[in-house]
């Protein structure tokens, strides 16, 4: 399905990537944008081609330091979507979709 390709795609790419660094993947018909933070928090938009990769960054920037400030770093590593409520991320996929 799409949602496991999605999940599988970006779990081997954040794996695969230094802390601290940045990368745009091309992955079949899509571009993979991903940041590791310094402190190890990652975030992933995959979008198609034709969507500006600053935009991507500036989406990834912006959820993670919010993430971080609302999520204690303790449930990291454990969280899923299933235990961690982050409502500010559907605000954000509707508003930079377009």
């Amino acid at each position: 399905s799409v949602q496991e390709f999605m999940t599988f795609t970006s779990q081997l790419i954040v794996e695969r990537s230094e802390l601290g660094s940045r990368a745009s993947v091309k992955e079949q018909e899509y571009l993979c944008h991903v940041y590791v933070r310094n402190d190890g928090l990652a975030g992933v938009v995959i979008a198609d081609n034709e969507y500006p990769q600053r935009v991507c960054f500036t989406l990834l920037d912006k959820v993670l330091d919010e993430f971080s400030r609302q999520v204690s770093k303790m449930d990291w590593p454990s969280g899923s979507p299933a235990t961690i409520s982050y409502a500010a991320l559907d605000g954000y996929l509707s508003k930079y979709q377009v």
